[in-house]
Protein backbone atom coordinates (compact mmCIF):
# COMPACT_ATOMS: atom_id res chain seq x y z
CA UNK A 1 0.00 0.00 0.00
CA UNK A 2 1.04 3.61 -0.49
CA UNK A 3 3.02 4.79 2.53
CA UNK A 4 1.62 8.35 2.39
CA UNK A 5 -1.96 7.01 2.27
CA UNK A 6 -1.26 4.84 5.31
CA UNK A 7 0.08 7.85 7.19
CA UNK A 8 -2.90 9.96 6.15
CA UNK A 9 -5.37 7.29 7.30
CA UNK A 10 -3.65 6.96 10.68
CA UNK A 11 -3.36 10.73 11.23
CA UNK A 12 -7.01 11.26 10.23
CA UNK A 13 -8.16 8.59 12.70
CA UNK A 14 -6.27 10.41 15.46
CA UNK A 15 -7.64 13.80 14.35
CA UNK A 16 -11.25 12.54 14.11
CA UNK A 17 -11.10 10.26 17.14
CA UNK A 18 -12.29 7.13 15.30
CA UNK A 19 -12.46 5.11 12.10
CA UNK A 20 -16.01 6.07 11.14
CA UNK A 21 -15.40 9.84 11.15
CA UNK A 22 -12.00 9.34 9.53
CA UNK A 23 -13.64 7.41 6.70
CA UNK A 24 -16.12 10.25 6.15
CA UNK A 25 -13.31 12.79 6.15
CA UNK A 26 -11.26 10.83 3.61
CA UNK A 27 -14.23 9.81 1.49
CA UNK A 28 -13.46 6.09 1.66
CA UNK A 29 -14.98 3.12 3.50
CA UNK A 30 -14.35 2.42 7.16
CA UNK A 31 -12.86 -0.97 6.27
CA UNK A 32 -10.40 0.73 3.89
CA UNK A 33 -9.24 3.07 6.64
CA UNK A 34 -8.80 0.14 9.01
CA UNK A 35 -6.83 -1.76 6.37
CA UNK A 36 -4.47 1.19 5.82
CA UNK A 37 -3.81 1.59 9.55
CA UNK A 38 -3.28 -2.16 10.05
CA UNK A 39 -0.85 -2.23 7.14
CA UNK A 40 1.07 0.70 8.65
CA UNK A 41 1.31 -0.99 12.04
CA UNK A 42 2.46 -4.23 10.43
CA UNK A 43 5.13 -2.44 8.43
CA UNK A 44 6.40 -0.56 11.47
CA UNK A 45 6.09 -3.55 13.80
CA UNK A 46 4.35 -1.45 16.47
CA UNK A 47 0.85 -0.81 17.74
CA UNK A 48 -0.06 2.83 17.07
CA UNK A 49 -3.68 2.88 18.26
CA UNK A 50 -5.53 1.70 21.34
CA UNK A 51 -8.87 0.36 20.09
CA UNK A 52 -11.89 -0.13 22.32
CA UNK A 53 -15.58 -0.45 21.49
CA UNK A 54 -16.13 3.16 22.52
CA UNK A 55 -13.04 5.09 21.45
CA UNK A 56 -9.75 5.05 19.59
CA UNK A 57 -6.65 6.80 20.94
CA UNK A 58 -2.97 6.78 20.00
CA UNK A 59 -0.46 4.77 22.01
CA UNK A 60 2.67 6.51 23.30
CA UNK A 61 4.55 5.38 20.21
CA UNK A 62 1.54 6.27 18.07
CA UNK A 63 1.47 9.82 19.47
CA UNK A 64 5.15 10.33 18.68
CA UNK A 65 4.64 8.93 15.18
CA UNK A 66 1.57 11.14 14.69
CA UNK A 67 3.58 14.33 15.30
CA UNK A 68 6.09 13.44 12.59
CA UNK A 69 3.47 12.06 10.22
CA UNK A 70 1.37 15.21 10.47
CA UNK A 71 4.41 17.30 9.55
CA UNK A 72 5.11 15.11 6.53
CA UNK A 73 1.48 15.32 5.41
CA UNK A 74 1.43 19.10 5.83
CA UNK A 75 4.62 19.40 3.78
CA UNK A 76 3.12 17.19 1.09
CA UNK A 77 0.02 19.38 1.01
CA UNK A 78 2.15 22.50 0.67
CA UNK A 79 4.12 20.87 -2.14
CA UNK A 80 0.88 20.15 -4.01
CA UNK A 81 -0.30 23.73 -3.41
CA UNK A 82 3.05 25.04 -4.64
CA UNK A 83 2.76 23.21 -7.96
CA UNK A 84 -0.85 24.33 -8.40
CA UNK A 85 0.02 27.91 -7.56
CA UNK A 86 3.06 28.06 -9.83
CA UNK A 87 1.04 26.75 -12.76
CA UNK A 88 -1.89 29.09 -12.21
CA UNK A 89 -2.15 32.33 -14.17
CA UNK A 90 -0.93 35.41 -12.26
CA UNK A 91 -3.91 37.25 -10.80
CA UNK A 92 -5.14 39.35 -7.90
CA UNK A 93 -4.15 42.65 -6.29
CA UNK A 94 -0.43 43.48 -6.41
CA UNK A 95 0.57 46.13 -3.86
CA UNK A 96 3.91 47.80 -4.57
CA UNK A 97 5.98 50.35 -2.65
CA UNK A 98 8.47 52.46 -4.61
CA UNK A 99 10.42 55.69 -4.13
CA UNK A 100 8.55 58.62 -5.66
CA UNK A 101 11.30 59.66 -8.09
CA UNK A 102 11.81 56.21 -9.56
CA UNK A 103 8.11 55.39 -9.56
CA UNK A 104 7.07 58.52 -11.42
CA UNK A 105 9.90 58.52 -13.95
CA UNK A 106 10.44 54.84 -14.68
CA UNK A 107 7.82 52.54 -13.16
CA UNK A 108 4.66 54.39 -14.10
CA UNK A 109 5.53 54.50 -17.85
CA UNK A 110 5.79 50.69 -18.10
CA UNK A 111 2.77 49.74 -15.97
CA UNK A 112 0.38 49.92 -18.92
CA UNK A 113 2.33 47.28 -20.82
CA UNK A 114 2.40 45.03 -17.75
CA UNK A 115 -1.34 45.32 -17.11
CA UNK A 116 -2.08 44.61 -20.75
CA UNK A 117 0.05 41.48 -20.59
CA UNK A 118 -1.52 40.35 -17.30
CA UNK A 119 -5.16 41.53 -17.34
CA UNK A 120 -6.10 39.51 -14.24
CA UNK A 121 -3.69 41.51 -12.06
CA UNK A 122 -4.63 44.86 -10.53
CA UNK A 123 -1.86 47.12 -9.22
CA UNK A 124 -1.84 49.46 -6.24
CA UNK A 125 1.44 51.38 -6.45
CA UNK A 126 2.24 53.52 -3.40
CA UNK A 127 4.82 56.27 -3.99
CA UNK A 128 6.69 57.41 -0.91
CA UNK A 129 10.19 58.26 0.22
CA UNK A 130 10.31 56.27 3.43
CA UNK A 131 11.33 52.73 4.33
CA UNK A 132 8.16 50.64 4.54
CA UNK A 133 7.75 47.37 6.42
CA UNK A 134 6.47 45.12 3.67
CA UNK A 135 4.73 42.43 5.72
CA UNK A 136 3.24 44.55 8.50
CA UNK A 137 2.07 47.23 6.04
CA UNK A 138 0.58 44.75 3.58
CA UNK A 139 2.88 45.19 0.57
CA UNK A 140 3.64 42.34 -1.83
CA UNK A 141 6.96 43.86 -2.90
CA UNK A 142 9.00 47.05 -3.10
CA UNK A 143 11.58 48.58 -5.41
CA UNK A 144 14.56 49.86 -3.42
CA UNK A 145 17.65 51.77 -4.47
CA UNK A 146 21.08 51.60 -2.90
CA UNK A 147 22.57 49.34 -0.27
CA UNK A 148 19.96 46.99 1.16
CA UNK A 149 19.56 46.86 4.91
CA UNK A 150 20.09 43.50 6.57
CA UNK A 151 16.77 41.74 6.63
CA UNK A 152 15.03 38.47 5.89
CA UNK A 153 13.57 39.86 2.66
CA UNK A 154 14.42 38.23 -0.64
CA UNK A 155 15.90 40.49 -3.31
CA UNK A 156 16.51 40.45 -7.04
CA UNK A 157 18.68 43.03 -8.77
CA UNK A 158 16.91 44.87 -11.58
CA UNK A 159 19.63 47.22 -12.77
CA UNK A 160 22.08 49.87 -11.54
CA UNK A 161 22.24 53.63 -11.31
CA UNK A 162 25.11 56.02 -10.61
CA UNK A 163 25.22 59.08 -8.40
CA UNK A 164 26.92 62.26 -9.52
CA UNK A 165 27.06 65.89 -8.43
CA UNK A 166 25.49 68.07 -11.09
CA UNK A 167 24.65 71.74 -11.60
CA UNK A 168 23.72 74.03 -14.48
CA UNK A 169 26.31 75.69 -16.74
CA UNK A 170 25.00 79.04 -15.48
CA UNK A 171 25.80 78.06 -11.88
CA UNK A 172 29.38 77.13 -12.73
CA UNK A 173 29.78 80.33 -14.70
CA UNK A 174 28.68 82.36 -11.68
CA UNK A 175 30.27 80.43 -8.80
CA UNK A 176 33.03 78.43 -10.42
CA UNK A 177 33.55 74.67 -10.35
CA UNK A 178 34.83 72.84 -7.25
CA UNK A 179 38.26 71.30 -7.88
CA UNK A 180 38.47 69.15 -4.76
CA UNK A 181 35.99 67.75 -2.24
CA UNK A 182 36.81 70.37 0.41
CA UNK A 183 35.81 73.10 -2.06
CA UNK A 184 32.19 71.98 -1.72
CA UNK A 185 32.06 73.77 1.63
CA UNK A 186 32.15 77.04 -0.30
CA UNK A 187 29.35 76.13 -2.72
CA UNK A 188 25.57 76.21 -2.63
CA UNK A 189 24.42 72.61 -2.13
CA UNK A 190 20.94 71.22 -2.76
CA UNK A 191 20.03 68.48 -0.29
CA UNK A 192 17.53 65.65 -0.17
CA UNK A 193 15.73 66.20 3.15
CA UNK A 194 14.50 62.64 3.71
CA UNK A 195 17.97 61.11 4.16
CA UNK A 196 18.29 59.37 7.52
CA UNK A 197 21.90 60.59 7.73
CA UNK A 198 20.87 64.23 7.30
CA UNK A 199 22.62 66.62 4.93
CA UNK A 200 25.59 64.32 4.30
CA UNK A 201 27.08 63.36 0.94
CA UNK A 202 29.23 60.22 0.90
CA UNK A 203 31.91 60.61 -1.77
CA UNK A 204 35.05 58.81 -2.88
CA UNK A 205 38.18 60.87 -3.47
CA UNK A 206 40.44 60.17 -6.49
CA UNK A 207 42.77 58.40 -4.04
CA UNK A 208 39.98 55.99 -3.10
CA UNK A 209 39.50 57.57 0.32
CA UNK A 210 35.88 57.64 1.51
CA UNK A 211 34.78 61.14 2.44
CA UNK A 212 31.67 62.69 3.92
CA UNK A 213 30.55 66.19 3.09
CA UNK A 214 28.37 67.62 5.84
CA UNK A 215 27.24 71.18 5.15
CA UNK A 216 24.02 73.09 5.47
CA UNK A 217 22.18 73.14 2.19
CA UNK A 218 20.91 76.24 0.50
CA UNK A 219 17.78 74.25 -0.33
CA UNK A 220 16.44 70.96 1.08
CA UNK A 221 13.59 69.09 -0.63
CA UNK A 222 12.12 65.60 -0.08
CA UNK A 223 11.81 65.02 -3.84
CA UNK A 224 14.61 64.29 -6.29
CA UNK A 225 12.85 65.76 -9.33
CA UNK A 226 12.48 69.07 -7.48
CA UNK A 227 16.21 69.02 -6.71
CA UNK A 228 16.96 68.42 -10.39
CA UNK A 229 14.71 71.32 -11.34
CA UNK A 230 16.52 73.54 -8.82
CA UNK A 231 19.90 72.48 -10.19
CA UNK A 232 18.79 73.20 -13.76
CA UNK A 233 17.64 76.65 -12.61
CA UNK A 234 21.13 77.47 -11.35
CA UNK A 235 20.32 77.33 -7.63
CA UNK A 236 23.19 75.01 -6.71
CA UNK A 237 24.84 71.60 -6.88
CA UNK A 238 22.68 68.48 -6.42
CA UNK A 239 23.87 64.91 -5.80
CA UNK A 240 21.46 62.73 -7.74
CA UNK A 241 21.07 59.27 -9.32
CA UNK A 242 21.51 58.89 -13.07
CA UNK A 243 17.91 57.80 -13.62
CA UNK A 244 17.00 61.41 -12.75
CA UNK A 245 19.77 63.47 -14.31
CA UNK A 246 20.70 61.41 -17.43
CA UNK A 247 18.33 63.19 -19.82
CA UNK A 248 19.24 66.67 -18.53
CA UNK A 249 22.94 65.82 -18.77
CA UNK A 250 22.57 64.66 -22.37
CA UNK A 251 20.71 67.86 -23.29
CA UNK A 252 23.36 70.06 -21.66
CA UNK A 253 20.98 71.42 -19.05
CA UNK A 254 23.34 70.26 -16.31
CA UNK A 255 27.01 69.32 -16.10
CA UNK A 256 29.07 67.26 -13.71
CA UNK A 257 30.53 69.27 -10.86
CA UNK A 258 33.59 67.07 -10.33
CA UNK A 259 33.98 64.62 -13.24
CA UNK A 260 37.33 63.32 -11.98
CA UNK A 261 35.80 61.73 -8.88
CA UNK A 262 35.17 57.95 -8.98
CA UNK A 263 31.60 57.18 -9.96
CA UNK A 264 29.36 55.94 -7.15
CA UNK A 265 27.14 53.04 -8.26
CA UNK A 266 23.91 51.90 -6.62
CA UNK A 267 21.88 48.77 -7.26
CA UNK A 268 18.13 48.92 -7.90
CA UNK A 269 16.36 45.90 -6.41
CA UNK A 270 12.97 44.26 -6.22
CA UNK A 271 12.48 43.03 -2.65
CA UNK A 272 9.70 40.79 -1.43
CA UNK A 273 8.78 38.72 1.65
CA UNK A 274 10.55 35.41 2.25
CA UNK A 275 8.73 32.14 1.69
CA UNK A 276 8.98 28.73 0.15
CA UNK A 277 7.67 30.03 -3.14
CA UNK A 278 6.97 33.36 -4.78
CA UNK A 279 3.41 34.30 -5.62
CA UNK A 280 2.79 34.17 -9.39
CA UNK A 281 1.74 37.84 -9.52
CA UNK A 282 4.96 38.92 -7.78
CA UNK A 283 7.13 36.66 -9.90
CA UNK A 284 5.44 37.92 -13.07
CA UNK A 285 6.01 41.58 -12.17
CA UNK A 286 9.65 41.09 -11.20
CA UNK A 287 10.36 39.16 -14.41
CA UNK A 288 8.66 41.98 -16.32
CA UNK A 289 10.82 44.63 -14.62
CA UNK A 290 14.02 42.70 -15.30
CA UNK A 291 13.07 42.60 -18.99
CA UNK A 292 11.97 46.25 -19.06
CA UNK A 293 15.21 47.53 -17.52
CA UNK A 294 17.56 45.16 -19.36
CA UNK A 295 18.94 48.01 -21.48
CA UNK A 296 18.91 50.59 -18.65
CA UNK A 297 21.57 51.77 -16.25
CA UNK A 298 23.87 52.62 -14.89
CA UNK A 299 24.01 55.68 -17.16
CA UNK A 300 21.61 54.78 -20.01
CA UNK A 301 18.32 56.14 -18.76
Amino acid sequence: MDRLTEMEAFATVVDQGGFTDAAKKMGISKSAVSKHVSSLEARLGARLLNRTTRRVSPTEIGLAYYDRARRVLNDAGEADALVTSMQSAPSGLLRISVATDFGVNHLSPVLGEFLTEFPDITVNMVLNNRYVELISEGFDMAVRIGELEDSTLRARKLTETTKRMIASPAYFEQYGRPEKIDDLNEHKLLHYSNQSSGNVWKLTAPSGEKRQVRTAGWLSVNDGQSLLNAAQSGLGIAYLPSFLYADALEKGLVEEAMPDLPVEKQGIYAVYPPGRFTQPKVRAFIDFLVHSFADKGPEAW
